[in-house]
């Protein structure tokens, strides 16, 4: 993506959620499906705006990226994601694909060569999932691009469980191996807030279904789906359920964000500051982690703290949920600025403690993954 640009091209997963809701509605906004593209080609066809965005690029699914997934349900995700943006009233919403890739009518493409010399080690999984990473746990680190407050980019979730995956397979580079993020999912309250995304419950348990398939059939059988985002959580739980009845042979996990077991709830406890509902979203750990990760994309002048969530003893918000109900009131109802928790109580140095933490933990449960995995293998008669 290199060359004389005639048009300003942002990320618009490092802006918060008010410049989101700032941009001008005519603003091209483009989905690239992977890496390696001339940034030059789509300025011109575009008649060389003065801004263009650029959304995360989506790192597989699509022919051509080494772990594909059937066309409709790669578009039925895609004209959810656009069809967000479009509810958000942006006119100008793009997919930039290369060129040898036709889809449905109703979403809007720019079919355009990838320039083969930019392309990255990103641009194709294939290239981290070796027949040697067969007897490895596939992690697997699922983001969003969503709104945290006033103080944080949207891609606070994907940056974090980015981290912690890449983190997690460097620790334990011999027991598993850990595929690019991907950076959309499940946001139930989009319409409460600009910029915010929603993959679609259903739309996105097919999609990952289809990506086991995948790796299942080229010979993957130990995995653990990392969530960096709430929403995302029970949809996986659902994927789990599903892929273990259909491959009884595999082991599959998942689990409720990080630091959620006895070392990470502990870890917590140790350096927070906020009571309970300060750790939820936007809050003083996401923040701090955020700190630690991308000090440059957060605006900790403009947190404000949003702890008066309506809670009752079995209903409440905090970093490891407790109480019996499950519910899904509008956010909303709790939250001013879309933050649920004490951001301005955030610091690199705790995001540096907690981001060890969490992946030493993710690490134990890998080792976990393998041990599951073997004896029941054991236990099972040979197929």
């Amino acid at each position: 993506m290199d060359g004389v640009l005639s048009s300003d091209f942002f990320s618009f997963d490092e802006l918060t959620y008010p410049e989101v809701a700032a941009l001008p509605r005519d603003t091209p906004l483009v989905l690239p499906l992977g890496w390696g593209y001339d940034h030059t080609a789509p300025a011109a066809h575009l008649g060389n705006p003065p801004h263009i965005g650029l959304l995360p690029a989506l790192p597989f699914g699509w022919p051509g990226s080494g772990l594909e997934v059937p066309q409709p349900v790669l578009e039925a995700v895609l004209r959810n994601l656009l069809g967000n943006l479009l509810e958000d009233g942006f006119t100008q919403v793009f997919v930039l694909t290369h060129s040898d890739l036709q889809l449905v009518a109703d979403i809007p493409v720019l079919n355009l060569p990838r320039h083969t010399s930019h392309v990255t080690r990103h641009s194709s999984p294939v290239t981290l999932l070796s027949n040697d990473d067969r007897e490895k746990v596939v992690l697997i680190p699922i983001g969003q691009t969503e709104q945290h407050g006033y103080h944080a980019p949207l891609a606070t979730d994907t940056l974090i469980i980015e981290a912690i995956g890449q983190g997690t397979a460097e620790a334990a580079s011999d027991y598993a191996t850990c595929l690019p993020v991907y950076p959309y999912g499940v946001s139930t309250h989009r319409r409460s807030f600009p910029g915010t995304f929603n993959v679609g419950g259903r739309a996105f348990e097919d999609f990952w279904m289809a990506v086991m398939d995948t790796l299942v059939g080229r010979g993957f059988n130990r995995f653990y789906m990392l969530s960096g985002h709430g929403g995302n959580c029970s949809f996986l739980v659902n994927v789990v359920k599903y892929i273990g009845e259909r491959y009884p042979y595999i082991f599959c996990a998942t689990a409720w964000l990080y630091l959620n077991g006895p070392m990470g709830a502990a870890a917590l406890q140790a350096r927070r500051a906020s009571p309970i509902g300060g750790m939820g979203h936007a809050c003083e750990l996401e923040t701090s982690l955020i700190l630690a990760l991308r000090p440059e994309l957060v605006h900790l002048e403009r947190a404000v703290d949003e702890i008066d969530f309506i809670a009752t003893p079995s209903y409440y918000m905090d970093w490891i949920e407790g109480g019996a109900l499950i519910a899904n009131p509008p956010w909303d109802d709790d939250t001013r600025t879309g933050a649920y928790g004490a951001g301005s109580l955030g610091s690199a140095e705790k995001g540096e403690y907690w981001l060890k933490v969490a992946i030493e933990e993710k690490v134990e449960h890998v080792m976990e993954i393998h041990e599951q995995y073997r004896r029941r293998r054991e236990r099972k008669p040979a197929r």
